[in-house]
Parts: structure tokens; C-alpha cells; sequence
């Protein structure tokens, strides 16, 4: 019989050496973070810091680049490690995936050698927290609107305007900050203790609350010539980079709605009503096989997303369809799911309401599902719908 979390047998679709960086994030995932998750959310403070280190430790951060301490696996094998996080805690995975794919993948997609050198290293260790400075207080599906101006100055440039809603901004050693130029878009690495920028973490949140989100500020931040990421150019680079993190994220709500599945499925089968176990009713039955079909086609449009990243070929609008498709999914069986804990639904001491909560957000973020929507109409169309 296979496990209950994975009805449709996707494991069977795995290598080996797959399945084996899977077993390592889950072991590391179960052993170090599931602890203490329950305890950071309940609180809204999550050492950061130290859980970077315990990961770049496991050699999870920038796992799926080349070189410059990164592990180098395929992108599957990336996003089975997004999934254990995530089954812990979608901030948890936040953390992961900012570092990886957007902090250190635009360095080292679009950085100068030197600034590869200086930073990836200590990044892939942990030793350096990294940050993806792009939405705006009033700018977040339309980056191309941003305010954040950066103005040359001899060989420097200085830099005004401010970022919201930022993971690990406030707690970063480095940000990757975006900026309009007299050039148009353009990206920048900055050192947070760089004269002129502030982090301020932001709090009292209803949902990722094991994360560091931050509002950073920029004023006439000076920054010498060679903190400019000379690849990119244009709204590309900031793009590509979320095309990166969406990708973990498609596979990433499959271990939150994992989760939740399996907490259904225990509770139903150990919660006795009316003489017998609820899981033995018609109604719950019906409940946890919609959920445990979802989730496994859910988890097989993952891992075939994987495939076609492997060969060359994923295109940003299949993307897009994983991360609406999941996203959605993800969220409904974590509602579902609270349902059959009945009021035990609500308690921390169970995680569905915390995932519940989480992926509200991850439907919102890096592209709300408006958007993937659009993005997914233009691709079918020809048409776009974008102003």
C-alpha cells in the first residue's frame, strides 16, 4: 500500500539520487525545524540567522546553481527539497527559496565574477543572508512602475525609494535591490550596512509568521560602480529570477497541503463520534479522497514541470499554470482539511490552521493569481491584458 500522502505512487517517478536528496531535506526539515515551528509562528520570531546557517549546513541554500559552494542538483531534485520545507512551514521554505532563487540566483545569473566571489560562497554556507529587494509600498504586480530611482554620480550611484514586503530584509547581510535608471530597470547588490539603507521588520502579520518580512528604506544611498549586476537589464532580470522562485513554489505547497492531509487522515481515523471513527462516515471519506487525488496531481504537474525545466524547454506561462493550480489546491485542502478537525482545527497544536493561514499569502505572492491567470490568457490568446 503507499503512503497516504502519495496515493497516485509519484515516488515511483523519482531516481534514486532524487529520492535521496528528498530523505535528506525531510530528515534535516523533521529534526530541526519541526520542533520549534509552532512555537516561532506563535510568537512572530523566527531566528533567521541561525536557521540559514543550519541549512547552508545541510547544503540546502543555492542547492540547485553550479559552483561557488552550491550543491548543483537538477531542478527536481530543488523542488523535492521545497516540499519538506514547506510541510513544515511555507516561511520556512520562504527563507530557502528567497536566499536561493532570488537572492543568489541573480548573482549568479546576472553578477560580475566578483561579485559571484565575494558573495555566493558565504551565501550557499549561510554565513550571509540574502534579500530580493523589488516590490513597493504602491508597486507589486506592475514592477515596471517602481519608484526606487537610482541616479549615476561620477563612477557611483545613489539611490532613493523604498521596498515592502521583503523576506529576510531586515535581518540580510546582503539585498538584491531594483531600481529605475535613466536606462530603465537595473539591479543592484547592496551590503545592508551600506550608509542610507534601514531595514524595519514588519509585524503583527495573520499569516507567515515564521518569516522576516521586512520594509526597506533607501535614502541617497551611495553605492560604487561594481555593486551593478551587469546581466541584467530591463524588467528580464527581476523576472527570471521570480520565474525561479515560482518554480520551488509549485512544488513547495505540495508538502504544506502534504501536511494537511496527513493530519486529516490521522486525526480521521483516531476521532471517535457517534460510536466509530469519523474517517469510517461517507462524508469524511468523501473529503480525504478528493483531497488525496488533488494533491497527488498536484505533486505529478510538479514533477513534470521538473522534467520539462531539466530538458531546456519550461516556459514561464507553464510556470505560471503550476503555481495557480497549486497554489489553489494547496489552500482547499488545508480548508477542507480544518473541516474534519472540526474546532481542533483552530489550535495551534495541530498545523492545518497555520498552513491554512501561509498559503493565503503564497497565493498572493510572486505573482498573485490574477496575474498567472493573465499571464496564462496571454499565452492561449496571443492577447495580453496587461495595461
Amino acid at each position: 500500500m503507499n503512503a497516504p500522502h502519495d496515493l497516485l505512487d509519484v515516488d515511483h517517478l523519482l531516481s534514486d539520487e532524487e529520492r535521496a536528496i528528498r530523505d535528506t531535506a525531510r530528515r534535516f526539515a523533521q529534526d530541526q525545524l519541526a520542533p520549534h515551528v509552532a512555537e516561532w509562528a506563535e510568537t512572530g520570531e523566527l531566528p533567521a540567522r541561525e536557521i540559514a546557517k543550519q541549512m547552508g549546513g545541510a547544503g540546502l541554500l543555492g542547492m540547485h546553481l553550479e559552483g561557488y559552494g552550491c550543491a548543483g542538483v537538477g531542478p527536481t531534485a530543488y523542488g523535492l527539497a521545497s516540499i519538506e520545507l514547506e510541510a513544515i512551514d511555507s516561511g520556512l521554505r520562504s527563507l530557502f527559496s528567497v536566499q536561493g532563487s532570488l537572492a543568489m540566483y541573480s548573482i549568479h545569473a546576472y553578477g560580475s565574477e566578483e561579485q559571484k566571489q565575494q558573495w555566493l560562497p558565504g551565501m550557499a554556507a549561510g554565513d550571509y543572508v540574502g534579500a530580493f529587494g523589488l516590490t513597493e509600498p504602491d508597486h507589486g504586480s506592475n514592477p515596471n512602475g517602481m519608484r526606487t530611482r537610482a541616479k549615476r554620480d561620477g563612477d557611483d550611484w545613489v539611490v532613493n525609494g523604498a521596498k515592502m514586503w521583503i523576506t529576510n530584509g531586515s535581518v540580510a547581510d546582503v539585498v538584491v535591490v531594483w531600481a529605475q535608471t535613466d536606462d530603465g530597470i537595473r539591479g543592484f547588490v547592496v551590503p545592508t550596512d551600506t550608509p542610507g539603507f534601514s531595514g524595519r521588520a514588519i509585524k503583527h502579520k495573520m499569516s507567515m509568521r515564521a518569516s522576516v518580512t521586512s520594509e526597506l528604506t533607501f535614502e541617497d544611498m551611495r553605492l560604487p560602480g561594481s555593486a551593478l549586476l551587469p546581466g541584467a537589464e530591463g524588467l528580464r532580470g527581476p523576472l527570471g529570477a521570480l520565474n525561479e522562485a515560482r518554480f520551488g513554489i509549485v512544488f513547495g505547497t505540495t508538502g504544506a497541503a502534504r501536511s494537511c492531509l496527513e493530519t486529516a487522515i490521522d486525526y480521521a481515523t483516531t476521532r471517535t463520534q457517534f460510536d466509530k471513527p469519523i474517517g469510517a462516515f461517507q462524508l469524511t471519506q468523501g473529503k480525504l479522497a478528493d483531497m488525496s487525488v488533488a494533491h497527488g496531481t498536484a505533486l505529478l504537474l510538479s514533477v513534470h514541470l521538473g522534467r520539462l525545466k531539466e530538458a531546456g524547454i519550461l516556459k514561464p506561462a507553464q510556470v505560471s499554470a503550476g503555481k495557480l493550480n497549486n497554489t489553489r489546491v494547496a489552500l482547499e485542502i488545508a480548508r477542507t482539511a480544518r473541516t474534519i478537525l472540526g474546532a481542533n482545527g483552530i489550535s495551534g497544536e495541530y498545523s492545518v490552521m497555520r498552513h491554512a493561514n501561509n498559503l493565503e499569502s503564497v497565493l498572493t505572492y510572486e505573482g498573485t493569481a490574477e496575474i498567472h491567470q493573465l499571464t496564462i490568457g496571454r499565452e492561449l490568446t496571443g492577447l495580453s491584458a496587461f495595461a
